[in-house]
């Protein structure tokens, strides 16, 4: 009975992270803009946005494991490669120096 509870508590964690992953990386590849793909040399935009989306069908109404971790990996990959290249083709990400801090830049105690 024990491992039966904590059997249903692993699975609706799992439910949960794989859905936040795929909703976040839904929503970063909606965002993005199309040209920005291009120039990353990514897949596009539609390409990204039908994998997330049929990511996020799968986990809400199918809910089949291994369709679920198919879809966490794509959402992984995005989140990793293709959003960070989006960004830096974007103009996005830090600017400034590396010796900034958060409130100006670091003179070395001067």
């Amino acid at each position: 009975m024990l491992m039966s509870g904590f059997n249903s508590m692993i699975g609706t964690l799992f439910f949960f992270a794989t859905l936040g992953f795929a909703l976040v990386a839904l929503v970063f590849a909606a965002l993005a803009r199309e040209d920005a793909y291009r120039a990353a040399d990514k897949q596009t935009k539609s390409f990204w946005l039908i994998i997330l989306g049929v990511t996020v069908a799968v986990d809400l109404f199918i809910g089949f494991l291994v369709l679920q971790l198919a879809g966490l990996i794509a959402s992984i990959v995005f989140l990793v490669d293709v959003r960070p290249a989006l960004r830096q083709v974007s103009g996005g990400g830090r600017r400034g120096s590396s010796s900034d801090g958060p409130y100006g830049p670091y003179n070395g105690g001067r």
